[in-house]
């Protein structure tokens, strides 16, 4: 028996052990393997290790997508893309401007085709941004599960989305994330009881400042210890 005699549930089972790239080199043989590749039910599950990988064409967005992944662990996130804007030299800024929307573009479409998402994780996704967020719980009502890792520029506005929008979410963790404050996870113990909540470092670590901030702190710090 040739492999497109099969039936169209049996060919779904045969894909659903190939990684995202096989199962791209399959399709491209015939049109039966075409249909079968380009099927939503295929594609519940997916998961990214690099934002470059978001605009490869070997994977499919849709209705039946429940669990979506991306992570980047990389020394360009701690060494470039962590640093504060304002801070950055022009040289780092060109480096982050080829990357810097990939993600957020991906969570707006995100957004419009996969309804049912339950799971979504992210982490050194270091441009995403409060509406980023906050857009997803938005359009996806059914989410149960929102990882965020070393995402530096999520703040307490994600925290509120969460109290606002999270109805269905039953975990959230914002590990390693420095604009955390305790107040933002205080309220959404207080708004949301029964979501499990983790924020290891979060709320510990130095949130970002603006330079005027920064200059006006060391003068005091000055005049402290010139009179002490």
């Amino acid at each position: 028996m040739h492999l497109t005699q099969l039936n169209r549930e049996c060919l779904l089972h045969l894909f659903s052990f190939l990684d995202k790239d096989s199962r791209r080199s399959l399709s491209l043989t015939c049109q039966r393997l075409r249909e079968v590749f380009l099927d939503p039910c295929l594609w519940s599950l997916l998961h990214f290790s690099s934002p470059c990988q978001l605009r490869w064409d070997n994977f499919v967005l849709g209705p039946s997508l429940r669990f979506l992944t991306i992570c980047w662990y990389s020394s360009r996130v701690q060494q470039v893309c962590n640093i504060e804007d304002w801070l950055k030299t022009s040289f780092q800024r060109d480096i982050c401007s080829k990357h810097e929307s990939l993600v957020s573009t991906f969570l707006a479409h995100v957004c419009h085709m996969c309804p049912n998402l339950l799971s979504l994780t992210l982490s050194g996704c270091a441009h995403i941004t409060d509406q980023d967020v906050t857009a997803v719980l938005q359009g996806c009502r059914r989410l149960h599960c929102l990882r965020l890792e070393n995402c530096v520029r999520i703040t307490d506005c994600v925290l509120e989305a969460v109290a606002a929008h999270g109805g269905s979410l039953v975990e959230l963790q914002v590990d390693f994330c420095r604009n955390v404050t305790q107040a933002g996870l205080q309220l959404v113990r207080e708004r949301r009881p029964a979501v499990r909540l983790s924020a290891e470092r979060s709320a510990g670590m130095i949130p970002d400042s603006m330079p005027d901030e920064r200059l006006q702190l060391r003068r005091t710090l000055q005049k402290v210890l010139q009179f002490s």
